[in-house]
């Protein structure tokens, strides 16, 4: 029985390898090998017409159509007194993600700085809500923004009460930004937090002895300790604004259409040839920033320090609090955080409940009801997209958690394949879900040609596959720490006895990262209830539509007009939904635990 466990850990490897290469690596490799390989032959002409195309790179076009323009280009340009000057849509894109990161880093940093160094009641509370952005749906963030900010929202409900406004802001950048701060400003308090957390006192202490001032010795000992973690949030924080799809698509439209939304709608106008091209380039793009992006989690990781930390001091201490600025400010910075980070699920469970007038109502609620035993062609029954959302979610937490485990015991072993492996394994992190549903569109949903025989997989099964792999790294980045906790001498002991590597993994390691690994399912689960980006492009009408898609089309619907009724009730009960799974899930594994 050893000699077979042994080989376990190879097969299981080989085996997710070879279930990557069908859902991941080719599909996505159809989409890069469009760039360069066209009317079989290779060719650049592909990514020439999109990169001098000034739509899509505006003035910087003539580095590929016209080259030896440039220099001559320039100076007029300063000559003319420096103009503005348009990129075009990866400029935009990466201008409001230039935007969204400073804006998310400017929110966050108050909140990493209030957690880290004070005590309050509700502060392990507050830390753990910071793992929101990879458990809420993107596309429910967008209806709840809607419902606040929306010309019949809760913001100008309020305006109207005091004879204000209305304040126009969807459709605007602004509310873009504000949406992508409510994602990633938790994600900056979180890693800042820790990194904060970390700081040696007795540096700091030895700085003060030595004569520096509180403020010197922050600018000389502690933020140079925290700019690793500062830039490594700044970093994954353009990462996913640049690839941001479904709040701009909701906020924005094709108005204010990013490289991903426009990718969906040449999709959609069936440009496939067009939109291939672009996913490629969005993808190398994309790759490039999760490359410095892993260098400078790497530099955060080496700048953590074992000394000792520093004690929180209490946030309330009586009447001192209500004359001492920093305590004042961070009660200002608190209410502000709330209404942003409160304020969108509010309004989305307010406006489901009330009318334009607002007066109380379950009307919304009974027209998806009355939607459930609608016959209508194009109509999505609520019930069916629960339960789709539901059953795909099993489906792709089976598959994720083996997978998402292989990958840590690979991560956490020391040989000289090991690096090369975990890479390979990890590469759908660089891959947006519109890329990948447009691979598997132009692959296995459109069909493919295998050993002689045409393969086509559509429906429900490639949905939970692309869910799987979506949801799998996240399983990976719970337990790999875990994993790489467990006391080596419990595992050596297990094999000086004759047990082999895999059956020390089974029997040793295993029951030691039940709570990684039941967070890990917890992350899965949620993920797959809540991803868009490629369902969208993937479910075959209405049958296997999930709860996000549901949700994106009662809110494209111009035929209910400025009311977003319907589709906040449809977004109450996405809501409750996740939150109801993610806390399910983290209590069952509490129990198993105990």
């Amino acid at each position: 029985m050893r000699p077979k466990a042994s080989r376990l850990l190879p097969v299981g490897v080989a085996a997710m390898l070879a279930t990557l290469v069908a859902v991941f690596y080719y599909p996505v490799g159809s989409v890069l090998s469009s760039a360069i390989y066209a009317g079989g032959r290779l060719t650049v002409d592909p990514l020439v017409a999109v990169l001098g195309d000034p739509f899509y790179t505006g003035a910087a076009h003539s580095l590929v159509t016209d080259p030896a323009s440039v220099p001559g280009g320039v100076v007029g340009w300063i000559d003319a007194g420096m103009p503005r000057v348009e990129f075009g849509l990866f400029g935009f894109t990466a201008y409001q993600a230039l935007l969204s990161t400073v804006v998310s880093v400017a929110v966050g940093l108050p909140g990493a700085y209030l957690l880290a160094r004070f005590e309050f009641p509700g502060r392990a509370f507050l830390r753990s809500v910071t793992i929101l952005p990879f458990v809420m749906p993107s596309i429910l963030v967008a209806v709840g923004f809607l419902a606040m900010f929306g010309y019949t929202g809760v913001v100008n409900d309020l305006l109207g009460l005091v004879g204000l406004g209305p304040l126009e802001l969807v459709g605007t950048l602004k509310v873009i930004i504000l949406a992508h701060a409510f994602y990633n400003a938790p994600l900056v308090t979180r890693l800042v937090t820790a990194a904060w957390e970390s700081v040696d006192t007795r540096r700091v202490e030895t700085a003060r002895t030595l004569g520096a001032s509180p403020l010197q010795a922050f600018r000389d000992v502690t933020l140079p300790q925290l700019v690793p973690a500062v830039l490594t949030s700044a970093v994954l924080t353009f990462i996913f604004t640049f690839m941001s799809f479904p709040i701009v698509l909701a906020l924005g439209g094709l108005e204010l259409a990013t490289v991903e939304v426009w990718l969906f709608s040449r999709v959609q106008n069936l440009a496939l040839a067009e939109a291939a091209t672009l996913g490629a380039i969005e993808t190398a793009l994309s790759l490039g920033l999760i490359y410095v992006y892993l260098r400078f989690e790497a530099t955060q990781i080496s700048a953590h320090g074992e000394g000792r930390t520093r004690a929180r001091t209490p946030l309330f201490v009586g009447w001192r609090s209500l004359v001492d600025p920093r305590r004042v400010g961070l009660l200002a910075y608190s209410l502000v955080a709330g209404v942003l980070f409160v304020g969108p699920l509010a309004s989305l469970v307010i406006e489901s409940l009330t009318t334009p007038d607002g007066a109380f109502t379950l009307d919304y609620y009974a027209f998806l009801i009355a939607q459930q035993a609608s016959a209508a062609v194009g109509t999505v029954q609520p019930l069916a997209a629960i339960t789709n959302s539901l059953l795909f979610g099993v489906g792709a937490l089976l598959l994720a958690l083996p997978m998402g485990v292989l990958v840590s015991v690979v991560a956490t072993r020391e040989s000289r394949g090991s690096r090369l492996a975990e890479a390979l394994l990890t590469a759908p992190l660089a891959v947006s879900g519109i890329v990948l549903g447009l691979g598997m569109l132009r692959t296995l949903v459109f069909g493919t040609t295998a050993f002689g025989h045409r393969l086509t997989i559509t429906g429900p099964v490639v949905i939970v596959a692309v869910h799987a792999v979506a949801a799998y790294p996240f399983v990976t980045r719970n337990v790999t720490p875990a994993l790489s906790g467990i006391d080596d001498r419990l595992v050596d002991a297990a094999r000086s006895l004759g047990a082999s590597r895999s059956t020390a993994l089974v029997d040793i390691e295993l029951p030691l990262i039940v709570p990684a690994l039941v967070a890990g399912a917890a992350f899965a689960f949620a993920i797959s209830i809540g991803e868009f980006d490629s369902t969208v492009l993937l479910a075959e009408g209405v049958d296997s539509a999930t709860m996000p898609v549901a949700l994106e089309r009662y809110t494209a619907n111009r035929s209910l007009g400025p009311n977003l009724g319907p589709a906040t009730a449809m977004g109450t009960v996405l809501l409750a939904v996740t939150i109801v799974s993610f806390v399910f899930i983290d209590r069952a594994g509490r129990r198993w635990e105990r």
